[in-house]
């Protein structure tokens, strides 16, 4: 079973940046979609960004489009998520999650809601 850990997160200021980092015990040598979500307490899961296996495809909800940047180290097991003009809406719990076979986008978030996911993640505040 694949560990994933997930690092970076913080407290910072609006408009500020944090960069989140996310380490696997295998990454299957880059034939695994990886992705980012986040959940705020008491809500569902929601889904951030996908990047594919070689990480030459990435993927963004529109509510951090353009701010937010993902990008994999398939020769470390390392996955990246840049995150920049962070504003207080970003304030979550995120998690990297290996992409559900056969969803993308939105519908990882739905499938791993219905799947009861659980995992570390790593908390974001977004706070003056």
């Amino acid at each position: 079973q694949v560990q994933l850990v997930e690092s970076g997160g913080g407290l910072v200021q609006p408009g500020g940046s944090l960069r989140l980092s996310c380490t696997a015990s295998e990454f299957a040598s880059g034939r695994s979609r990886m992705s980012w979500v986040r959940q705020v307490p008491g809500k569902e899961l929601e889904w951030v960004a996908d990047i594919n296996e070689r990480g030459c495809g990435t993927y963004y909800a529109d509510s951090v489009k353009g701010r937010f940047t993902l990008s994999r180290d398939n020769a470390k097991n390392a996955l990246y998520l840049q995150m920049n003009s962070l504003k207080p809406e970003d304030t979550a719990v995120y998690y990297c999650v290996r992409t559900p076979p056969d969803v993308s986008g939105p519908l990882v978030a739905t499938v791993l809601q219905s799947e009861g996911y659980r995992g570390q993640g790593t908390q974001v505040t977004v706070s003056s």
